[in-house]
């Protein structure tokens, strides 16, 4: 062999993960560098998806279990749960994924070394380890996926005591009766509804002018009902924040005025047990080696690559968040795979371009597709079918009272276009929708099978039923929807 591996893989987040097992399956020779010298996996594993979701998970459990029981439906979690449990579980978590990690990759006779890995040229990578010591590795392809790190906050500095990022806050020692959020993505949502129904009066402050802009109108709405029954309050605008400790009042104060404030730039005081800044983040691009070879990036120190997750350099490819958009573990695992299919020249099937999405705040939030407004912007005929999770009886079931299915499809053809879920389980359901949207099918799909009962699958033949009537106009007799449209 002319190099020492056939492809040597820079991370092992989903991206790098998937690619290093993909090119197992094709009997080529594969290295991991990984930085963390405890743990495989990154953000995805260490400090991001995987705890973020134990803990929400958990705080899901607690929230159906006492608003099953009308008698704990007005208690705090943090009155019978302490923060050592649920880290516990956290911790259990991570601990079982990471092994199972470093089983596959034993398994399937991956090797691995732990250092910081930069590239010398275009298929030479050496490895820093964490005693000094430097080693260099050959690669006839080489698949960089580092993933990113948080931006550091302007105007005060994380202490990881008083003011956490999204690692430092799954340390806790205990649930902060106050919580002040900072962040206007995702993450912000996911963690203020999650401390939330641990019992935490939250509050987010967003410095963007909406929040969640890209979620469907009516899913907007039913989320703010959803964030009004939490009292978690949203202040958009927010900006000059600073944050201080009053030892008096034994709290931490967060100052922040509102742009384009019709009260003259009134500054405005949160007081709040703990900070949790969630900002935005950027990719592990600088101090690797890109610029040196050459590798393309934008301004942004993202590393430009084509639908085939190939650099302007021939053998090398990258994924994850180090690409850029979406950013998600979901979707960098295909970019993983899909980069060793195309470099050892294997057919591969292409990942259609309508990808789903969740938020796992509680309720879920998922979609796929587009929403309403986008349909109507490209002057689509389109008609809409909704189904309220109040009307669904696994919704009476499991008490989950909130939520909706929303089906966005063509007038004429009735193919679905978008799906739009909050709710409990969203991020599951959205598949059902996903499978019919990829195959082509059209909403009478949900009306012509049966679907288990009582499910919250459910919703989907309610939603196509719904917005039949509306094709139909209301009251005209099924049997027409049953024939195949011409």
């Amino acid at each position: 062999m002319k190099y020492d591996y056939d492809v040597i893989i820079i991370g092992s987040g989903p991206a790098g993960f998937s690619c290093a097992m993909q090119s197992s399956k094709f009997d080529k020779k594969a290295l991991v560098v990984e930085a963390n010298e405890e743990s495989f996996g990154g953000t995805w594993i260490n400090s991001g998806t995987i705890p973020s979701k134990s803990l929400r998970e958990t705080a899901r459990i607690i929230q159906r279990f006492q608003n099953q029981f009308q008698d704990l439906a007005q208690e705090k979690a943090y009155q019978h749960h302490q923060m050592d449990d649920l880290l516990r579980y956290k911790n259990q978590i991570l601990k079982s994924k990471n092994s199972k990690v470093e089983a596959d990759f034993n398994k399937n006779e991956i090797d691995t070394v732990r250092g910081f890995g930069v590239l010398k040229d275009k298929n030479t990578v050496e490895v820093t380890r964490s005693d000094g010591t430097k080693k260099t590795y050959t690669g006839e392809f080489i698949f960089i996926s580092p993933g990113s790190k948080p931006v550091q906050p302007k105007g005060f500095n994380l202490d990881h005591d008083k003011i956490l990022d999204y690692t430092s806050v799954l340390n806790l020692t205990h649930i902060p009766r106050r919580l002040l959020v900072i962040g206007s993505g995702v993450q912000a949502l996911e963690y203020a509804t999650t401390f939330s129904n641990l019992g935490s009066r939250v509050s987010i402050l967003n410095e963007e002018e909406e929040f969640l802009p890209f979620l469907d109108n009516e899913i907007s709405e039913q989320l703010s009902e959803v964030l009004q029954k939490q009292k978690i309050e949203v202040f958009s605008n927010a900006e000059n924040i600073e944050i201080r400790s009053n030892a008096l009042r034994n709290t931490t104060e967060v100052k922040y005025e509102i742009r384009n404030d019709n009260e003259g730039q009134r500054a405005r005081v949160i007081e709040t047990e703990h900070v949790l800044y969630l900002g935005g983040k950027v990719p592990n691009s600088s101090g690797i080696g890109l610029d040196k070879i050459g590798v393309e990036q934008d301004e942004s120190g993202y590393i430009v690559v084509t639908d085939d997750y190939q650099s302007n350099i021939e053998n090398i490819f990258a994924g994850g968040d180090v690409i850029g958009y979406p950013a998600l573990a979901s979707a960098s695992f295909s970019e993983g795979r899909i980069a060793s299919c195309r470099m050892f020249g294997i057919e591969a099937l292409e990942v259609p371009p309508e990808i789903p999405f969740a938020i796992y705040s509680i309720p879920e939030i998922s979609s796929i597709g587009l929403t309403e407004k986008e349909a109507r912007a490209k002057n689509l005929d389109i008609t809409v079918g909704r189904a309220y999770y109040k009307n669904i009886t696994q919704g009476d079931i499991s008490n989950q009272q909130h939520g909706l299915l929303k089906l966005v499809f063509d007038t004429k053809s009735l193919k679905l276009l978008g799906i739009h879920i909050l709710g409990e389980r969203a991020s599951d359901l959205i598949h059902l929708g996903q499978a019919v949207m990829s195959l082509g099918g059209d909403v009478r799909y949900f009306i012509n099978h049966v679907l288990n009962y009582p499910t919250y699958s459910e919703a989907y033949r309610i939603a196509a039923f719904n917005g039949m009537n509306r094709v139909y106009k209301a009251g005209v007799k099924y049997k027409k929807l049953l024939k195949n449209k011409e």
